[in-house]
């Protein structure tokens, strides 16, 4: 079974002075969202950029692929909380994300800690979006079992 998800992107003017709008064209859960450069190399609360979508993305697909790996193991999660810091820098070789930070907390009766740290590092390196991104030269992981 495949499924195909759209998003769409509209952008005007150049890269220092346009701006654009992302949607999330098959859920409907977004349209228009406004993003530019300057979110992007500076940092802004009101608009988002590509690597935050990058973020959300990454952090939803390490939750439900630990579930599933935690559901093979005969575990199941009371909670799993992942948050993804991506970095956009402009580098030599132009501008790049250079690394992604993958902070793990999670609630599960009955694992060791060992199996736990064995299915964290599992999930980084096979969820689906860490796939995709194998390109970012760094990808980390912080996974705490409370």
């Amino acid at each position: 079974m495949a499924n195909v998800s759209t998003a769409s992107a509209h952008w005007e003017d150049s890269l220092e002075d346009g701006f654009g709008t992302i949607s999330a064209e098959s859920s409907q859960l977004f349209t228009e969202v406004p993003y530019n450069f300057k979110a992007r190399a500076e940092h802004s609360v009101s608009i988002t950029t590509p690597e935050e979508l990058l973020g959300a993305a990454h952090a939803a697909c390490f939750s439900m692929a630990f579930s599933m790996v935690l559901e093979e193991k005969g575990f199941v999660a009371k909670s799993i909380d992942t948050t993804a810091d991506v970095t956009f820098a402009v580098t030599a070789d132009g501008p790049a994300i250079t690394a992604i930070h993958l902070t793990n907390h999670s609630v599960i009766d009955g694992i060791s800690q060992a199996e736990f740290d064995a299915v964290a590092q599992t999930v980084k390196a096979s969820c689906p979006v860490s796939k995709a991104l194998s390109g970012v030269e760094k990808i980390t992981l912080d996974a705490t079992l409370n």
